[in-house]
């Protein structure tokens, strides 16, 4: 690729803060040395896998990289046959085992998404694992790359004994310093070691005092280091230990040394995997901190896209990026933007060559989800002030010789971005070669990004098929730029309106203008025309979303309201069953206990208590009637809101057990047994009629528990000597036992026989409960085998 253009995109900037992300020199070395490339299979694979390790790093148990100590050069040197490793080097080989063990668990982790884990099962091959030779070194060798007394019993030995002689020889040295003359010692000065050797400190005229050996002298020389005589033999026995303790190191080191010179192989192969992976990470990592996402890749020729754009290095420097979208299709190839100066041209085009290069580096760029790049075959840039006091080279020569550079070797594959072109010159005759210099690159169909202020470039678009005008939004009112890129519609110079602004004289901006060429006078009035139309849309978008956000509040606040207002009539039906079945219940209760009172008085007594018990089942029956009519004044309610309902016949089919309500019958309740084609059964109380669906309305949920406590006085058309409430609820088997209980002691028969299934038993305790507490029923029995068993129960009634 041309790395001068690479160069002035700041491509390696960009390399250097996606290194700043990896965690060892080496994984930062190696993202440096990315570079964009063709293979279409290598950039998208890279791209999987830098999603398997974002998807690793942001788990529930987060993928670390493990440090990758740089051993290449001592594992070069162990091609050496005899050679050694030093204690930090074997202390680097155990980092970098335990490195390449960890990542291998880490990548068989089972609690880790499978997918992304697979896809990167590639590195598990590449990783050695040897478990005997990292134990071996961490025995042997110190965090702090010493070596360990427990690595052998010989260095043990060695090195007690070490220590044991340079005690004794200390005390000897301690004693001779404490017998020696105050005016011969040194102040705040003890026993010391010089060249190797123990010694005692001893001012220069006591050195007659002291005889010995003179190893060393202070900086003054009024201080000598002497060895006695006594400390002699001593000191030559530490010297033998050290060199055996030196060799039994050096051997314990070679052993080492041996047991990891077959690995050779295995560690380079995992110190490169691990940072492979480091660079990886580094990349996911800076991918995360931007919101990258993954782009698809096509040839120039197919057409590319660049959805929610920004530059990276700007986004590193924390500044607020406006971004942009950018969509070429197959038959674009050139795309001419153009506007005033600081409105972001340039970092536009920087922008999408970064993006572009960065995709095929394999670094995420960062741009939204379902960005498409295009693959180029090299990159070719003229941007930026090149001039060479040197070279003796001109901005405009530099910029020829750019040019002259791009149209040698552009092809229709590669990617050409020119800053401010035909600048530099006569502005005539630099639209003139901008314009044959973009003519030669469109018909090469070379994919072509440039901007300029001149407005003969303009006019390109609408004379060459393949080049496209865009620019960048610049506020007219407070004249400032706005950095939205917008693409078919040029932009317009504001020099003159800036000058105004700046309060150059009013005669000479008119003057100005007058000069300027009538063409371009009315392109730039077409251009603010268009600007002003394109603004009076854009609020109009923004009236029309506000209004579309107001109406979704406004439908979110009637649902609640109308959720709310179903609760609380549910709450109050609810309720008011449950008043009435007691309350009934109790009526019931009540009027049993006189019947019997009046069964057991005497005929004195008779026409007295038949009195007392009319009035009190006078008075029941008017509480029960006011109960009724709340029931009904409810039941109103609900017919109210069914009112705008259709029959049952337009709302769908009805199936058995729909509750509905009877046109003919005044609105009362039933329950479907059955449909027979047009028309269906159904069970009003106790009575059972056959209905055409024209007639029944269909009821809601919500009505039909208030519906279904209603009770009529229709004639007993068929009385049952058995119930099935298999299937019922608790509140629906309360109301069909008492209605079938009370069909049969109007019916004078014998027993009642109930059917609810064995099942769990809830049924047939709570038909049990139900039976003990009615006063009406002499005793009940579970089923015979040839009466269904346990699940019938068999009243007899009183």
């Amino acid at each position: 690729m041309n790395r001068h253009a690479l160069a002035v995109l700041e491509f390696p900037r960009v390399l250097d803060e996606v290194a700043g992300r990896a965690t060892s020199e080496l994984g930062a070395e190696h993202v440096r040395t990315l570079a964009p490339t063709t293979d279409r299979a290598w950039i998208e694979r890279e791209h999987a896998r830098i999603a398997a390790v974002r998807s690793l790093r942001d788990g529930e148990e987060p993928l670390r990289p493990e440090s990758a100590p740089d051993l290449r050069a001592a594992l070069d040197r162990l091609r050496v046959s005899g050679l050694s490793w030093n204690a930090v080097e074997l202390l680097a080989a155990k980092q970098l085992l335990r490195s390449a063990r960890r990542t291998r668990e880490a990548l068989t982790d089972e609690k880790r998404p499978a997918g992304a884990r697979a896809m990167l099962s590639s590195f598990l091959e590449r990783l050695l694992q040897d478990r005997p030779a990292e134990s071996s070194i961490e025995r042997c060798i110190a965090d702090d790359a010493t070596v360990e007394d427990e690595a052998s019993p010989a260095l043990r030995r060695l090195r007690r004994e070490l220590r044991a002689s340079e005690g004794e020889l200390i005390r000897l040295l301690e004693k001779q310093l404490a017998r020696l003359d105050e005016a011969f010692r040194v102040p705040d000065m003890s026993v010391t070691v010089r060249n190797g050797r123990y010694v005692i400190p001893v001012r220069r005229d006591g050195r007659s005092a002291v005889s010995g050996i003179v190893h060393d002298a202070s900086a003054s020389g009024a201080t000598l280091f002497i060895e006695p005589p006594a400390a002699v033999e001593f000191g030559n026995r530490i010297r033998e230990l050290e060199v055996e303790e030196r060799e039994e190191v050096d051997r314990i080191l070679r052993e080492l040394t041996e047991q990891i010179r077959p690995l050779r192989e295995g560690l380079a192969t995992s110190l490169e995997a691990l940072v492979e992976l480091d660079s990886l990470h580094a990349r996911a990592a800076f991918a995360a901190a931007h919101e990258c996402f993954p782009p698809s890749f096509s040839a120039p020729s197919e057409g590319w896209s660049i959805l929610g754009g920004r530059h990276p290095l700007l986004l590193a420097r924390g500044v607020a990026v406006v971004p942009f979208d950018l969509d070429m299709d197959g038959a674009e190839h050139t795309l001419v933007v153009s506007g005033p100066n600081t409105g972001g041209k340039t970092v536009l085009l920087k922008a999408v060559g970064l993006l572009s290069a960065m995709g095929q580096a394999g670094i995420p760029p960062t741009s939204r989800r379902g960005s498409r790049l295009a693959i180029f075959d090299d990159y070719f840039a003229d941007i930026g002030d090149e001039q060479s006091i040197e070279a003796s080279l001109s901005t405009f020569s530099a910029h020829l010789r750019n040019l002259s550079e791009i149209l040698a070797s552009a092809t229709a594959s590669s990617l050409v971005l020119i800053d401010e072109l035909g600048s530099g010159t006569d502005p005539l005759e630099g639209a003139s070669l901008g314009w044959a210099i973009l003519e030669a690159l469109t018909q090469r169909e070379t994919t072509t990004l440039a901007t300029s202020h001149l407005g003969a470039l303009k006019e390109l678009a609408t004379q060459l098929s393949g080049v496209v005008n865009a620019s960048l939004q610049f506020d007219s009112e407070r004249l400032a730029p706005t950095y939205l890129f917008v693409k078919g519609v040029p932009g317009r110079s504001y020099g003159l309106s800036i000058a105004r602004q700046l309060r150059l004289p009013e005669s000479v901006v008119a003057r100005a203008e007058e000069r300027v060429p009538s063409t371009e006078r009315d392109v730039a009035a077409l251009l603010e025309r268009l600007e002003q139309h394109e603004a009076e849309l854009k609020q109009r978008e923004q009236d029309l979303t506000t209004l579309l956000e107001d109406a979704k509040r406004r439908v979110q606040d009637v649902v609640k309201r109308e959720r709310n207002v179903r609760e609380r009539e549910r709450g109050v039906e609810r309720q008011s069953r449950q008043d009435a079945r007691k309350y009934l219940l109790n009526a019931r209760a009540e009027i049993e206990r006189t019947l019997r009172e009046l069964k057991r008085a005497g005929a004195e007594e008779l026409e007295e208590k038949a009195r007392a018990a009319r009035q009190h089942t006078e008075q029941l029956a008017a509480r029960q009637a006011t109960v009724i009519d709340q029931l009904d004044a409810e039941e109103e309610k609900s017919k109210k809101r069914a009112s705008s309902r259709a029959p049952a016949g337009e709302q769908g089919s009805l199936i058995a057990g729909d509750m509905v309500k009877v046109d003919t019958l005044g609105g009362k309740t039933g329950r479907v047994l059955e449909v027979r084609g047009s028309d269906a059964m159904i069970a009003v109380g106790s009575v059972k009629l056959t209905v055409p669906l024209a007639r029944l309305v269909k009821m809601d949920p919500d009505e039909i528990e208030v519906a279904v406590a209603w009770h009529g006085d229709l004639p007993e058309i068929h009385v049952r000597s058995e119930i099935d409430v298999r299937g019922l609820r608790a509140e629906e088997l309360d109301s069909q036992i008492l209605q079938a209980l009370d069909d049969a002691i109007r019916a004078d028969l014998p027993s009642l026989r109930i059917i609810h299934g064995k099942g769990t038993g809830a049924l047939r305790e709570r038909v049990a409960e139900m039976l003990s507490k009615d006063t009406r029923v002499k005793q009940f029995r579970l089923g015979a085998w040839n009466e269904g068993g346990a699940g019938v129960t068999v009243a007899e009634l009183g």
